[in-house]
């Protein structure tokens, strides 16, 4: 198993983002209700958001909730958005504790009122937090999110704010959810599934992927280190080649 101790501070990722998968399988291995298994779930977020603080991590995003996992039945739909307000309302002092600020990314409008006023009230009460930017992303999806940003682009081209050929990344990733993070560095997904999910498409461009087989509530620090000590072990060469790099 990973050690906290094997892991560089210098060489950790800037951006880690997590697909936290598996929920609903592993309460059915157990004989459980889905809703079980959500539950499960948010004791393995306070673990990983506490060890990436403790590590010095920067930045952490977990998909939470897909603008596809609206199609989920009704009930399993409610119990994950009640989930949402009692966990934001039970780890506020963890992340006060950790001192980590709060963000979210995603149609943020589709959550339901108590839902989204409680993420607002969380946000604003850690806004000034500065060891680490825990983001949650909540009826998301990368694709309505270039959607967006094409749309909102087209927009500022055709009223003469911006010129076509002034378009450029940074352009672009100003006008993205997560304007003000950095690409991804580190992609975990568990549950064994290998696939990305619509999910930060255009900022996972040169991340390393990491796929393991552990359902998300079995995920623990001792699993987030053994990530991230085989994401040290790789070369990033963002398309040099090895000679160049060193």
């Amino acid at each position: 198993m990973g050690n906290a101790r094997d892991i560089h501070k210098d060489k950790l990722p800037k951006h880690l983002a997590i697909i936290m998968d598996g929920n609903g399988r592993w309460a059915k291995q157990q004989g459980f209700l889905r809703v079980v298994g959500h539950e499960n779930g948010t004791k393995s977020v306070r673990e990983i958001v506490e060890a990436s603080a403790e590590l010095g991590i920067e930045n952490l995003t977990l998909y939470a909730f897909s603008t596809e996992n609206w199609n989920r039945p009704k009930i399993e739909v409610q119990t994950l958005m009640k989930l949402l307000v009692k966990s934001l309302k039970k780890e506020i002092k963890t992340l006060q504790d950790n001192n980590i600020k709060l963000s979210a990314v995603g149609n943020l409008n589709d959550l339901p009122k108590k839902a989204h006023n409680e993420l607002l009230e969380v946000i604003e009460k850690t806004k000034e937090n500065s060891a680490m930017t825990l983001t949650l992303a909540l009826s998301y999806g990368s694709r309505e999110e270039l959607i967006n940003m094409v749309k909102e682009l087209s927009n500022k081209v055709k009223n003469n704010i911006i010129s076509s050929d002034s378009i450029d990344e940074s352009i672009i990733n100003k006008h993205l959810y997560t304007q003000n993070l950095p690409d991804v560095d580190l992609l975990i997904r568990t549950s064994g599934e290998q696939r990305i999910s619509n999910f930060l498409l255009w900022q996972i461009a040169y991340a390393e992927l990491y796929f393991t087989p552990i359902l998300w509530p079995d995920f623990k620090k001792d699993d987030l280190y053994d990530a991230l000590i085989e994401y040290q072990n790789r070369e990033r060469r963002f398309g040099k080649t090895s000679e160049q790099l060193s």
